[in-house]
């Protein structure tokens, strides 16, 4: 690690520390559907209105509905049927997470295709996420994709720290490094602050700890299998020879996706 990584990783881990580090916010339309689904007798209708205020969102629900993955006969073309055929629950983290992608945003071009590219990874995972719990049966898929959704969401300070630092800003090599090392924390802590459940807040931490042990699967394990099958083949490592693997009970998937399902899983969200 060179000069600039070490002072840059130091600078924003002591601000973590001392918890002066810059957090985003949850945007408030999705601090809106989390308010309607604490509400255990919420109904279709007046989620439909609190999802309605958002034109984008409710197009990208009913989108995701008439999506290859779980469109039926009947095409859905309106808020109310969306979610209606996905259930309160299904439409509430889905949404949550589909709203997170407004504050990837910046000034500059550079940062704004490095949030792009993030985002992108974010939402194919999050398909894939979502796709290996309802094949599997263990988790529930909608807060897989959540997870999957949310699991970079440590990149974002780190870019806007970039965005004020033009010598971090022109070094790519540098700044992957600090991202690669950084996130995980920052991403934890951002969940945190956001009130998220442990079982999400923690999937930052470990969804890349190939070799962790544990009695029961989790939502870390998911996003791990769902990112390893957003890779391409060779660069994947042997998938069955992974505790998560075995864990989530993909030996009993052969294949665990076709390679046209999990094409098709990465543009459920998109």
């Amino acid at each position: 690690m060179n000069t600039l990584a070490e002072t840059v990783q130091a600078d924003l881990l002591e601000a973590i520390e001392r918890d002066t580090l810059t957090l985003p916010t949850l945007p408030e339309v999705a601090l809106a559907i989390r308010k309607a689904a604490e509400n255990s007798e919420v109904s279709v209708s007046e989620l439909s209105r609190v999802i309605g205020r958002d034109t984008a969102l409710s197009a990208r629900l009913i989108k995701v509905v008439n999506s290859p993955l779980l469109r039926s006969h009947v095409e859905v073309n309106n808020l109310h049927t969306a979610i209606t055929r996905l259930g309160v629950n299904y439409t509430c983290n889905l949404a949550v997470g589909l709203v997170i992608e407004q504050i990837f945003n910046a000034r500059s071009p550079v940062i704004a295709r490095a949030l792009h590219d993030s985002w992108a990874t974010s939402v194919a995972v999050a398909g894939l996420a979502y796709e290996l719990c309802r094949r599997t049966h263990r988790l529930h898929a909608d807060q897989a994709a959540l997870a999957g959704m949310v699991h970079l969401i440590g990149v974002l300070p780190i870019l806007a720290y970039a965005e004020d630092h033009n010598d971090l800003l022109a070094d790519s090599v540098c700044l992957n490094h600090v991202i690669e090392h950084i996130h995980p924390i920052i991403g934890s802590k951002i969940l945190r602050s956001w009130e998220f459940p442990r079982a999400l807040a923690d999937v930052p931490l470990f969804h890349l700890d190939y070799h962790r042990e544990q009695a029961l699967a989790d939502y870390a394990d998911v996003v791990q299998m769902a990112t390893l099958l957003n890779k391409p083949v060779e660069q994947r490592p042997t998938l069955s020879a992974l505790p998560a693997y075995l864990r989530l009970g993909m030996d009993a998937l052969d294949p665990p996706l076709s390679a046209r399902e999990v094409q098709e899983a990465k543009a459920l969200l998109a």
